[in-house]
C-alpha cells in the first residue's frame, strides 16, 4: 500500500484508510506518490512538532529554488513568505513570533468577544431572503471581517486581500510550490507589501490602537520592515483562510446532521467541546511539511538528511491509540488531544481566536435561525494532500 493523502478514503474516510495503513506499515512510511516520509500516529507528529532541530519546518530554501528558476519578479514573493514565522526554525521563529506572543492569549482574545459578536450580527442582519450560501457570506465573510478589524485594515478593503490571500494561498497549500502560476501569486505579494507598508507607516504615525499598533510599537521587538510586513500578512492570511475552512466544515457537519444543531442549542455549554471535535475531523491542515535536517531513526525508518517528510495530522487526529471510535463525530468527546492547531513552537498563534469566532458564529447562527437547514446535498469537500478547500453550503433559514 502506498500512500496517496489524496485518496477518496483517506479525505472521506480517514479513520479506515489510516488504521489500515498503520497496521501494514507502521507509523512512518515512505510514499513514492508524495516522495516523501509520511508520520502517521499522533504520538510521532505530536513529537514531531516539537523536534525542528532534524525536522525543519523552514521552506526560505525551498522559496528560493523556485525564485531562482522563475526569474528576478518571482522575489518579492520569496521576501514575503521567507518572513513567515510557520516557515521558519528557533531562532528565527521565536524572533518573529515575539511581538504577538501575547496578544492571542485566552484573556486578551476574551476582550474581543464583544466585537466579534458585532460582526456575527451584522453579517445575519443582511441576510436577504430565506435561501443562502453559507459558505460565501457567512464562513467565508465572518473571519475575514474580524481579522481585518483587529488589525485596524478598512472592511472596505475585505475584497482586496482576500483575493490576494486566494493567490498566496495557491503557493501555500502546494505540495510542490514551483507548480504554482507566476503572475497572480506574484501580483498578491506586491499588493499584500504595498498595502501593509503603508499601513506600518501609519502606525508609526498615527496609532490606532490596534493589534497593529501593539506589533509596529512592540518594545522588545527588533523586526525588520521586510519582517512586519511578512508577520501582518500572515496574520491576515492565516486568521481568515483557516477558520473559514474550520466555519465551512463545522456548517456542513451539524446540517449532515440536525440533530447535532439541537443538541448545541439545548446545551450551549458544549460549545467547547463541539468546535475541537469540529478541529480534529475538519480542520484546515491535512499535512504540515517538513525537510529532514539530519538523518536519523524514526519509527523504526532511517530518514536522510535532504529528504522530504509529512507529519499528517489528518491520520494524527484519527489515530485508535488515542481516540476512541475516532470515525464517530462526538460533540462530547474530552479530552480531545486534536493537533489541527499544530503542536509546540509551531501551535497556531491564532487558535484561542479561531475558537471564539467559531462559538461565537455559530452559537448565534443557530440561535437566530431555529428552523435552519440544508437546501439539498451538501457538496463534498475538496481536499488536497495539505488541507481542506472551501466549498458552498446552500441552506434555507426558516424564516
Amino acid at each position: 500500500m502506498d500512500l496517496d493523502l489524496t485518496d477518496r478514503e483517506a479525505i472521506h474516510s480517514p479513520a479506515s484508510y489510516f488504521a489500515r495503513a498503520r497496521e501494514k506499515s507502521g507509523d512512518v512510511q515512505w510514499s513514492d506518490h508524495h516522495r516523501a516520509w509520511v508520520l502517521l500516529s499522533h504520538a510521532e507528529v505530536e513529537a514531531a512538532f516539537r523536534e525542528s532541530e532534524v525536522l525543519s519546518a523552514d521552506r526560505s530554501g525551498s522559496f528560493a529554488r523556485v525564485a531562482r528558476s522563475r526569474g528576478e519578479a518571482f522575489q518579492v514573493v520569496v521576501d514575503l513568505l521567507t518572513n513567515w514565522m510557520n516557515f521558519r526554525d528557533p531562532p528565527v521563529h521565536t524572533r518573529l513570533r515575539e511581538p504577538v506572543r501575547t496578544v492571542f492569549t485566552p484573556r486578551a482574545v476574551a476582550k474581543l468577544e464583544s466585537d466579534i459578536q458585532e460582526i456575527v450580527d451584522s453579517v445575519l442582519d443582511g441576510f436577504d431572503g430565506d435561501a443562502v450560501d453559507l459558505g460565501a457570506a457567512f464562513a467565508r465573510s465572518i473571519p475575514a471581517l474580524v481579522i481585518a478589524a483587529i488589525l485596524g485594515v478598512d472592511a472596505a478593503d475585505r475584497g482586496r486581500f482576500q483575493g490576494w490571500s486566494d493567490d498566496i494561498a495557491k503557493m501555500v497549500f502546494s505540495m510542490e510550490p514551483g507548480s504554482a502560476d507566476d503572475a497572480p501569486v506574484v501580483a498578491a505579494a506586491s499588493e499584500f507589501w504595498a498595502f501593509f507598508g503603508r499601513l506600518v507607516e501609519r502606525e508609526r504615525v498615527h496609532p490606532t490602537g490596534t493589534l497593529l499598533t501593539a506589533i509596529v510599537q512592540h518594545r522588545n521587538s527588533d523586526l525588520t520592515e521586510a519582517e512586519l510586513i511578512g508577520l501582518c500578512t500572515l496574520i491576515l492570511f492565516g486568521g481568515h483562510e483557516t477558520t473559514t475552512t474550520l466555519l465551512t466544515s463545522s456548517l456542513a457537519l451539524l446540517l449532515e446532521q440536525p440533530e447535532r444543531m439541537q443538541w448545541l442549542r439545548e446545551n450551549p455549554d458544549g460549545y467547547a467541546t463541539a468546535i475541537e471535535e469540529f478541529m480534529r475531523v475538519g480542520g484546515p491542515a491535512r499535512t504540515m511539511p517538513r525537510k529532514i535536517a539530519s538523518t536519523h531513526e524514526r519509527g523504526g525508518r532511517t530518514l536522510e538528511a535532504g529528504q522530504n517528510a509529512f507529519l499528517c495530522i489528518a491520520a494524527a487526529n484519527h489515530d485508535e491509540d488515542v481516540f476512541t471510535d475516532p470515525g464517530t463525530v462526538d460533540l462530547t468527546r474530552d479530552p480531545n488531544p486534536q493537533l489541527g492547531f499544530g503542536w509546540g513552537v509551531h501551535f497556531c498563534l491564532g487558535a484561542n481566536l479561531a475558537r471564539l469566532e467559531a462559538t461565537v458564529a455559530l452559537r448565534t447562527l443557530l440561535d437566530r435561525f431555529p428552523r435552519i437547514r440544508a437546501a439539498g446535498p451538501i457538496p463534498e469537500v475538496r481536499a488536497s494532500a495539505m488541507g481542506f478547500g472551501r466549498r458552498p453550503i446552500h441552506v434555507s433559514l426558516g424564516k
